[in-house]
């Protein structure tokens, strides 16, 4: 047999950063548990030293995008197909990955100190961040049912186990178990979705797939039936009501810096694989009529249970994670406006609450000390006068949240709103403007407890040198693309080549 015929240079370039994750994530298994390896790390408070893979891992990832990006444009190419159509990349895809270069980077740097002062510091869980976002990789640059099946399951099961990494916290094992039971039951729905399509195109590729549906007569119930189906598997990877239940539990037990990986980078590859789907298979005319009334319905009951639901909290992660529910809604509001000012705005969005929300949870990474979780909004009263810096970082991260101007959260919601009224959805874009009023009020709980109320905890911040750069990083970023947003808005114009 000719291997070759099976399997080309052009091939191996299509996967060559997902190579890179996966060869990084064997390397950490290796180095820290083989012998002959034991006297680079002979003291277990070593492997702090651990995120060095993670950070050469990402640069290596990010060269090899750069040189995917390169060659498409030097070629004059819009996308490169690879495996005989099971992968491809395009500028949507390269830019989702760069979503989570950042998120795996920024993570990595803070979390060191973290599951030190936790006494769970094993290299363990630098490997499952990389061969999560390996499964990540393939959900933005999938075009094969399969394909995308297997990076959805290599990035959920990762983080079943990352939910779960506080082994003797019971908080933690019932998130892992719950996200675990939940997300089974959810896979069940995509994979019927999948079969059904399947079955109408008698291929997994999604472009035969689309061909295969469009053939069919409008309002074909098995066209329908396929289409429910996997929006609900979608639905519930990205937290939208009513499949949010597991989004509060998972991110209160989870490590706060599985929190934030996971409540960014998975969120940006669920969105990623719900776009190639609905732009997709279930992008014709006649079906965004079926899904539309559909997923608007969804939409504002996410909003609504998100923002509603978040103004008792008095856990800020159980705050953040209903928050989080509430900005999917928001980007699936750009999916109703269909246009490309709405699909451009989700590409806005999801890059702009990458940096504010990962700022928002390392701010509570910071808060965790010995012997003190750090999660309640009474830990964050007087931080003003223990720690201005963090104070003033999570005061511009909770303005960008709202999408108060000059921050970036203002130019995400700017053109989600847009979108809609270009479109004639004006109910949704007030619905989504009355909930912005609802989402200031539940920020400034914690404002106020920083910068108005006595300070009931004096023990000092836990501070590290990646804690810090990573925050300042985000902070600079979440402040930046709100001052200055044109690069940023090229890159996301740029990222729209879906074909």
């Amino acid at each position: 047999m000719n291997f070759s015929q099976y399997y080309t240079l052009t091939d191996h370039f299509t996967i060559m950063p997902a190579v890179m994750l996966a060869l990084f994530g064997c390397a950490i298994l290796l180095f820290d548990n083989l012998p002959f390896f034991g006297p680079l790390f002979p003291d277990p408070r070593q492997r702090k030293y651990m995120p060095i893979f993670v950070v050469l891992a990402e640069i290596l990832t990010g060269v090899a995008l750069y040189r995917q990006s390169s060659w498409l444009a030097s070629n004059g190419m819009t996308s490169l197909d690879g495996f005989q159509g099971s992968v491809r990349v395009d500028g949507f895809g390269i830019f989702f990955n760069w979503i989570f270069v950042v998120a795996a980077l920024v993570v990595a740097l803070a979390s060191y100190k973290y599951l030190e002062v936790a006494s769970e510091h094993h290299s363990e869980y630098y490997a499952l961040m990389l061969f999560a976002q390996c499964g990540m990789y393939f959900l933005a640059t999938g075009t094969d049912l399969v394909t995308l099946f297997i990076g959805l399951e290599l990035m959920a099961l990762c983080f079943y186990v990352m939910v779960g990494f506080l082994r003797t916290d019971k908080r933690s094992n019932e998130a892992a178990l719950k996200y675990l039971l939940l997300g089974a039951f959810s896979t069940g729905f995509l994979v019927y979705g999948f079969s059904l399509m399947y079955g109408m195109a008698g291929s997994t590729k999604l472009s035969e797939v689309t061909t295969a549906i469009q053939q069919r007569p409008a309002w074909d119930p098995v066209v329908f039936l396929a289409m429910a189906t996997t929006a609900i598997g979608l639905l519930f990877k990205i937290s939208a009501a009513p499949f949010h239940m597991w989004a509060p539990d998972a991110y209160e037990g989870a490590p706060t810096t599985v929190t934030a990986y996971l409540s960014v980078a998975s969120k940006a590859a669920s969105i990623a694989f719900l776009l190639r789907i609905f732009l997709g298979p279930f992008g014709s005319d006649d079906l965004r009529k079926e899904w539309v009334p559909m997923l608007a319905v969804v939409a504002v009951l996410t909003l609504t249970l998100g923002n509603l639901a978040a103004i008792n909290q008095t856990n800020i992660k159980r705050l953040l994670a209903y928050s989080s529910i509430s900005h999917a809604g928001y980007m699936l509001l750009g999916l109703i406006a269909g246009n490309d000012t709405g699909i451009n705005g989700i590409m806005v969005y999801i890059m702009v609450y990458t940096f504010m929300n990962l700022g928002a949870f390392l701010v509570v990474v910071a808060m965790r000390r010995q012997n003190i979780i750090g999660e309640d909004l009474d830990d964050f009263n007087g931080l003003v006068h223990r720690h201005p810096g963090y104070a003033v970082l999570m005061l511009i991260f909770l303005l960008s949240l709202a999408g108060i101007p000059p921050t970036a959260g203002f130019l995400g919601k700017y053109y989600i709103f847009l979108s809609l009224i270009q479109t004639g959805h004006y109910y949704l874009a007030v619905i989504g403007v009355l909930y912005v009023a609802v989402a200031i009020y539940y920020y400034f709980k914690i404002v106020r407890s920083m910068f108005i109320r006595e300070e009931t905890e004096r023990a000092p911040l836990s501070m590290s040198f990646g804690l810090r750069l990573a925050l300042g990083f985000t902070g600079a970023l979440t402040l930046g693309i709100g001052l200055y947003p044109e690069p940023f808005l090229v890159i996301a114009k740029n990222s729209l080549l879906l074909h």
